[in-house]
């Protein structure tokens, strides 16, 4: 499968990628979790290279479960670096980005 740009991606998906850029620098987080659903995961590294190059912040992929917004992931006080901030992405296919 071909690697998808973010402009492709956000063709069909409003992913709010301006907003998370905002609360990144915000939070002045370094280490950022990113939790996706399984439809988007095959677009989480393309994510994570234009949010990296725009914050210059790390990141971190979680591929468990994301079943919705109480599906947060758990056990991970031991991780050093503390991840600064988790970010949850939304799958819709009713609300795609027009």
């Amino acid at each position: 499968m071909k690697t998808k740009t973010i402009e492709e991606i956000q063709e069909k998906y409003y992913l709010e990628l301006e907003k998370i850029i905002s609360e990144i620098k915000k939070n002045k987080a370094k280490l950022i979790l990113l939790q996706f659903p399984d439809g988007l995961k095959p677009y989480a590294t393309s994510v994570v290279d234009f949010l990296r190059e725009k914050t210059k912040a790390e990141f971190l992929i979680w591929l468990g479960s994301c079943y919705g917004a109480c599906d947060v992931p758990v056990g991970l006080e031991g991780i050093k670096p503390k991840i600064d901030l988790i970010i949850q992405f939304g799958h819709n296919e009713l609300m795609p980005n027009y």
